[in-house]
């Protein structure tokens, strides 16, 4: 018989062992940020063409290699991290396994620019299917520069399985963002398409925070600083007003290596417990310093997952520091003196009182109420607490809903039974021998859904054009998202024109939006958006109309007048689905008057 094992050539195996290390084009860029940290570079910067499919280039002033090293650079295993397997145990560095580069030029061609200090001249090389095709010296400032060209051009099957460039790009900023947090200290650009998106100068940590989450941070980040002898834990949260739906403004590291682990973010949120909403997500950026020798950081191909020792102990100190961090916060107030520069800009603050306005303090009813002796219980009801009895007296307007809309109500209801709303939250129906009890965002929800639908689908939403266009500043992960949405939300009703690097002009919104808050409303619409973003069932669009439901929806505790009401309701019944909100959340219950006669026993 035929011996049939056999071993397999050497591109074909680099190729297979190039899929664990080099997935995507955000792949090779992680690995690369890295490699130019190791060398010592103060100064790295990354170059993308075409989201990485075209080019991957990352330029850094680190020592850079001999010749000989740099040839050797492209060999598996090839490392100047270890030398023996205790070597393993004590990593310090980010890369360590020598299967980047090699990985790399298996399914790139890839073109090398080196030199070191002490060198006359650097060494080129251009390599292509793990092999060397050029090499001759090169005239080149101290540093490395490594280009990867025509990813997977020769495994085209991969290349096919790169989704767009909006994706793949947001991998590469989440990729550099992950790097450029961890080493303030270090100037990083990201150059993509000839266009400037991240220039980060060197700093402190809250400043490379800020430059790359955004302004709105500036004041809002709470120190998270404990040294022990076991561990050291350093970095931010943000305060629990920051905190979003989504969970993607948080980073964990692990000396200084970027972790993914849901154990210790379980831990941070437990702190946060009591603080934000259940379905809200603290922003932070800690650091973990620890002995290497107490966790395992090779158990997954991107080095993202590791194992601690005691890994009990780590979430207890995470848990705990985060914790007296907020504490802290929280008492800060009472014993600073030192005046927020926002709180100080405030009309209270800097304009004085005038003498009328004294006058028309001091006689208030309130203000006596809390001078005076015995006067509390004379303070009034103010504002809508005066109506409050009106709450119970009918309501003499009639809904007026079309045929169809009680057709399709499958029962129909009395037309001058009274409709009312209950804690600014839920509208109450009564039809013949029952009642519904609708809710009200539930509700509006589903409406706006299957409205934003049909604009989508070709019944555009009429704009109307702002008379002072507002100009509104992205974070450069949002503003990639926010451009990939631009024609679709034109659709909608929103004229957005990207302004150049991060910044847009709203030039007009829904015609049936009222104006004044754009810039927030296309925040919190970007927010809901990449909340949606991590649920691969959902398409582009698809995420997009729920975003907006979600975001321009009339909320709980919103009072609604009558005719919102009925216009409300009869929005509702027209809806090709009423019963359920786009998230599947109920929009009204059903309670029969026989069953409430059996509860109180009649």
């Amino acid at each position: 018989m035929t011996d049939i094992i056999h071993l397999l050539p050497d591109n074909i195996a680099n190729q297979i062992a190039a899929g664990e290390v080099i997935q995507r084009p955000g792949s090779a860029v992680k690995e690369l940020l890295e490699n130019s940290v190791d060398a010592g570079a103060d100064e790295i910067k990354l170059i993308i063409n075409d989201a990485g499919k075209a080019l991957v280039q990352v330029i850094d002033n680190g020592k850079g290699m001999s010749e000989t090293d740099a040839r050797m650079a492209f060999e598996r295993h090839a490392t100047s991290k270890i030398k023996n397997i205790d070597d393993l145990f004590r990593i310090k560095t980010m890369g360590f396994r020598g299967e980047a580069l090699a990985s790399i030029a298996a399914v790139a061609q890839v073109e090398l620019k080196t030199k070191r200090e002490e060198d006359s001249s650097g060494t080129f090389l251009e390599i292509e299917n793990s092999k060397v095709i050029r090499q001759e010296p090169v005239a080149f400032n101290k540093g490395t520069s490594i280009a990867m060209k025509n990813l997977f051009f020769n495994v085209p099957a991969r290349r096919n399985f790169l989704k767009s460039n909006t994706a793949e790009l947001r991998h590469i900023v989440d990729e550099f963002i992950r790097v450029a947090m961890a080493f303030p200290d270090i100037f990083f650009s990201l150059q993509s398409n000839g266009q400037e998106v991240f220039h980060l100068e060197k700093g402190s940590l809250k400043q490379r925070i800020v430059q790359i989450l955004g302004n709105q941070y500036n004041s809002k980040l709470v120190s998270v600083h404990e040294q022990t002898d076991y561990l050291n834990i350093m970095g931010f949260v943000g305060k629990p007003e920051t905190a979003k739906k989504t969970r993607g403004d948080q980073y964990l590291f692990v000396n200084n290596r970027f972790i993914k682990s849901a154990y210790l973010n379980h831990a941070i949120m437990n702190a946060f417990s009591d603080l934000i909403p259940k379905d809200s997500f603290p922003m932070y950026a800690l650091f973990i310093d620890l002995d290497p020798a107490q966790l395992d950081i090779n158990v997954h191909p991107t080095k993202q997952e590791i194992k601690f020792e005691d890994d009990k102990i780590v979430y207890a100190f995470v848990q705990a520091t985060v914790k007296h961090a907020l504490a802290q916060f929280s008492i800060t107030p009472t014993l600073d003196f030192d005046l927020d520069p926002s709180i100080q800009q405030l009309d209270s603050i800097s304009k004085p009182m005038t003498d009328e306005q004294r006058s028309s303090t001091a006689s208030s009813s309130l203000f006596k109420s809390f001078s005076q002796k015995n006067q509390a219980h004379f303070i009034e009801r103010t504002g809508e607490l005066k109506h409050w009895k009106d709450f119970y007296e009918p309501i003499s307007e009639k809904t007026q809903l079309p045929e169809n809309t009680i057709e399709k109500l499958h029962q129909q209801y009395e037309a001058d039974q009274p409709v009312m709303q209950l804690h600014a939250t839920y509208i109450l129906l009564q039809r013949a021998d029952d009642f519904l009890l609708i809710h009200q965002q539930n509700a509006h929800e589903r409406v706006l859904y299957e409205k934003y639908s049909l604009a989508i689908e070709g019944k555009p939403i009429a704009t109307q054009q702002s008379l002072f266009p507002a100009t509104i500043e992205m974070t450069p992960t949002d503003t990639i998202v926010l451009q990939e949405l631009l024609s679709d939300m034109r659709e909608l009703g929103y004229q957005i024109e990207h302004f150049g690097q991060n910044t847009f002009v709203i030039q007009g919104t829904p015609a049936d939006i009222e104006g004044g808050n754009e810039k927030s409303v296309i925040e919190k619409i970007i927010e809901q958006y990449n909340h949606f973003s991590s649920d691969l069932k959902f398409t582009k669009r698809e995420k997009l109309l729920r975003a907006m439901s979600t975001q321009n929806a009339i909320k709980t505790g919103v009072i609604l007048s009558q005719k919102e009401i009925q216009s409300l309701i009869a929005d509702l019944f027209h809806c090709e689905v009423s019963n359920v909100s786009p998230n599947g959340k109920p929009t009204y219950m059903t309670f029969y008057k026989n069953d409430m006669d059996k509860m109180f026993g009649r």
